[in-house]
């Protein structure tokens, strides 16, 4: 009984972590190049409605749910995902470093709008379908999403714990483990960090700020872009509700403070934090206000942490220098 509820919650802390950590490899990919994107949650949320209008749209289009074409099911709403928040970071990008808005206040105004667009396009697809409830069904993709590896079922605890998560879940630790081998391992990566600590001296080196801030900022958005993909394909089984994702995208920029700006970390701190996020629903007995506390406990140990990397004053445990920081040329 024991053993089969600490199985059950290492498998639901996988599942509510994943999307954490595409939010929060694709935030570190950012913040890297300097650019402080506080519009994550928008852009998982512009992410996971694109998929879901590109499945809603195929799914529509076929005479019998038998007819689904997995290859097909899979890339129309995963190139939709790619494609909205790949446009959502690019649009950060132009009024950051094009036109040198404020950081702090493009990325909230990004994240209003995402949440905005993800709730009107949600809720007219929920009118297209005249559903008797407030939420969009989509389980024929789904299914695809969700399949898990071979012996998975067969394989006893070690199937169930390490196996039986869909192919976004594995996505998700390998884009991880690659940024972080980029980001330490490759001149790109040694490029990127140059123009996060000191974007004049890296112009200076000849590295060109402005496309090193609009790539890592756009496939990092694309990154985010897909934790919100799997959080409605996978963790939520097809379903979009408006206003579903609660705020797992701003848990993604803890995280961020958590890992110390290192994506291999992130894979670890998003069990974590998944865990953190759901142990109130393992608690027996539990008052609904004490369960509220209990939600607060991964936000705790960010500030935990961040107090201790504060304390400890170490270069390497530190965002970049310049995070946050419009990058003129002029003043060169």
């Amino acid at each position: 009984m024991i053993t089969g509820t600490i199985i059950t919650f290492l498998q639901r802390a996988v599942m509510q972590g994943i999307p954490l950590l595409f939010g929060s490899t694709g935030e570190i990919m950012t913040e890297k190049s300097g650019n402080l994107n506080l519009g994550i949650p928008g852009i998982m949320y512009v992410g996971g409605i694109s998929g879901v209008i590109g499945a809603f749209f195929y799914e529509n289009s076929l005479a019998s749910p038998d007819d689904a074409n997995g290859f097909l099911a899979v890339m129309i709403p995963l190139l939709c995902c790619l494609l909205g928040s790949f446009l959502m970071g690019l649009l950060y990008c132009f009024l950051t470093v094009t036109l040198r808005a404020n950081q702090n206040v493009t990325g909230l105004a990004l994240t209003t709008f995402g949440v905005g667009f993800g709730n009107f396009f949600g809720g007219s697809l929920i009118k297209l379908t005249g559903a008797d409830v407030p939420s969009v069904a989509l389980t024929t993709t789904s299914n695809f999403f969700r399949h898990s590896l071979p012996g998975a079922k067969t394989t006893g605890w070690f199937g169930e714990v390490f196996l039986s998560y869909g192919f976004l879940a594995y996505a998700a630790v390998i884009i991880a483990i690659a940024c972080a081998f980029f980001l330490k391992r490759t001149k790109g990566g040694l490029h990127l960090r140059a123009v996060g600590e000191n974007p004049a001296t890296a112009d200076a080196a000849g590295i060109n700020v402005n496309r090193s801030k609009y790539l890592a900022t756009c496939i990092g958005s694309m990154i985010a872009g897909l934790g919100g993909l799997y959080y409605v394909m996978d963790y939520a089984c097809g379903v979009w509700s408006n206003e579903g994702f609660g705020d797992r995208g701003w848990l993604a920029i803890a995280l961020v403070i958590f890992a110390i700006w290192r994506p291999n970390m992130g894979i670890f701190g998003s069990i974590i934090f998944g865990g953190l996020y759901i142990v109130y629903l393992f608690i027996p007995g539990l008052a609904l206000r004490t369960q509220e506390l209990f939600k607060m406990l991964p936000y705790v140990v960010t500030i935990i942490v961040l107090i201790f990397v504060s304390i400890k004053n170490k270069k390497e445990n530190c965002g970049p220098q310049s995070l946050g920081l419009s990058y003129f040329r002029e003043e060169r």
